[in-house]
């Protein structure tokens, strides 16, 4: 026998479900499915948005007693610094040479002409680097703005023009 739900009761259901997290929720969750009755994970994920197997693993919580711990620290993506430990040495050794400090002395930006694509191909020409175990050029240009390199074309100094002074003999 499945059991109507009113906009009132789903409004209710949504918020307290929105306001918990982990095993709570999902403990919520299971909780209303069962007493829905047969039909109710259905129900709940039609009615409610809410995921299926996320239902299921509450349910499983609740029946066992045993409660799954979620490691949400450890998922995602490695720096490539961790892959990869002499990696931003490297591209310092790289691009060293290349750099030079702003010609104004207003900061302490370090300049260079390479680009991060050119960085790639010198990382993989150079220092034996294979093209699968290197980052993107993106990632290649995000370290190098954290190791303090500016990705401008150095501006050459141009002399000043020269000023037409007016002689004394004009003025009178």
């Amino acid at each position: 026998m499945l059991i109507e739900l009113t906009d009132s009761v789903k409004k209710v259901f949504k918020e307290t479900a929105s306001q918990l997290k982990g095993a709570a929720r999902r403990r919520f969750q299971a909780q209303i499915v069962m007493e829905l009755g047969y039909g109710g994970q259905l129900l709940a994920q039609k009615e409610l948005g809410w995921d299926r197997n996320t239902i299921r693993k509450g349910i499983k919580e609740l029946s066992s007693g045993i409660t799954c711990v979620d490691n949400y620290s450890f998922r995602g993506r490695w720096k490539a610094e961790e892959h990869l430990p002499n990696f931003l040495e490297d591209i310092k050794n790289l691009v060293d040479s290349q750099s030079q400090t702003d010609p104004s002395f207003k900061s302490q930006r370090l300049y260079t002409r390479l680009t991060a694509s050119q960085i790639r191909k010198l990382l993989i020409e150079k220092l034996d680097y294979t093209d699968e175990q290197l980052p993107t050029e993106e990632t290649i240009r995000i370290k190098l703005n954290y190791l303090g390199y500016r990705l401008k074309r150095v501006a050459k100094v141009l002399p000043q023009k020269k000023s037409r002074k007016l002689m004394q003999s004009l003025n009178n």
